[in-house]
C-alpha cells in the first residue's frame, strides 16, 4: 500500500471515530436529561422530510373506529361481479375457499371447536378490518389496484356472502363502521396493563433459588458430573 492510500484510510478512520463518538456523546447527553422532558427530534442533515403527496400512499390505514375510510360506495350486486372477476379464483365462488388458499365463510359464529374454522363472520371483530385488508393486500399479487368504491363493493359481497348484509345493501364509510360482525362481542381487550415502570438496573428481585438438580436424580448423562460418569472403584465389578 502507497504512503498516499494509508494516509486516506488513516483519514477516513479517523473520521468514522469521530462520528461514532459524537454520536455516543449525544446519546449519554440525552439519557441523562430528565425524564419528564420532551426531547425534540434532531435533525441528522441527511436527506430532506417527506411531503404529504409521498406520504398520501402508505396512509391508508383503516382503524377499527372508522378512521382512515375513504369516500366512495359500492354494492353488494356490483361487489359480486367483481369478487368473481378478481377473488374467486382463489376465495372461491362463494368463498369456500379453493386447494389451500382461505375460505372467507363458515364457522357459523364460534370458536369453540377443537379446529375451528375461521372466517369473516367468526374471526373479524370489525368490519372496517376486512376494508382495510382488502385495500391493503388484495387481490394477491397484485394489491392496492382496486379502487375505493371497487374495495366497498367487493367488501359488501363479502359480508353478504357471510349473512350480515342483504343483496340490494349499498356499503359506505359510515354504513361500514356501524356494521357488528356476528362474533364481535366475544373478542376482549388484552388485560395485561401497559408497562410503564421504570427501568430497573440494580437491586430489582432477589437471586433465583435452585431447588434441586437434573444431575442428582441421574437424568443428565454426560456431563462428567453425574452418578453415570463417577469412574468405577477397582473390585466393584
Amino acid at each position: 500500500m502507497s504512503s498516499s492510500n494509508s494516509a486516506r484510510l488513516a483519514f477516513a478512520m479517523a473520521i468514522a471515530g469521530a462520528l461514532a463518538a459524537a454520536a455516543v456523546a449525544t446519546a449519554i447527553a440525552q439519557e441523562k436529561k430528565s425524564a419528564g422532558t420532551v426531547l425534540s427530534p434532531q435533525p441528522f442533515g441527511i436527506g430532506r422530510a417527506a411531503t404529504k403527496e409521498e406520504i398520501k400512499p402508505w396512509d391508508i390505514a383503516v382503524r377499527p373506529d372508522g378512521h382512515g375510510l375513504p369516500p366512495g360506495k359500492g354494492s353488494v350486486k356490483d361487489g359480486e361481479a367483481l369478487y368473481q372477476d378478481r377473488c374467486a379464483a382463489c376465495h372461491g365462488e362463494f368463498g369456500e375457499g379453493k386447494d389451500r388458499w382461505p375460505a372467507l365463510i363458515g364457522g357459523a359464529g364460534k370458536l369453540t371447536d377443537d379446529d375451528p374454522k375461521k372466517a369473516v363472520g367468526n374471526y373479524w371483530p370489525y368490519a372496517t378490518t376486512l376494508f382495510d385488508y382488502i385495500k391493503r393486500s388484495m387481490p394477491f399479487g397484485n394489491a392496492q389496484s382496486l379502487s375505493d368504491d371497487e374495495v366497498y363493493a367487493i367488501t359488501a359481497y363479502v359480508l353478504h356472502l357471510n349473512d350480515v348484509l342483504k343483496d340490494d345493501a349499498v356499503l359506505d364509510g359510515p354504513a361500514l363502521f356501524k356494521i357488528k360482525l356476528p362474533n364481535a362481542g366475544n373478542f376482549i381487550a388484552d388485560p395485561r396493563p401497559d408497562i410503564k415502570a421504570k427501568l430497573c438496573m440494580k437491586d430489582c428481585a432477589p437471586p433465583p433459588v435452585i431447588h434441586s438438580e437434573a444431575r442428582k436424580v441421574d437424568v443428565t448423562p454426560g456431563d462428567g458430573r453425574g452418578k453415570k460418569d463417577e469412574p468405577k472403584k477397582p473390585g466393584m465389578d
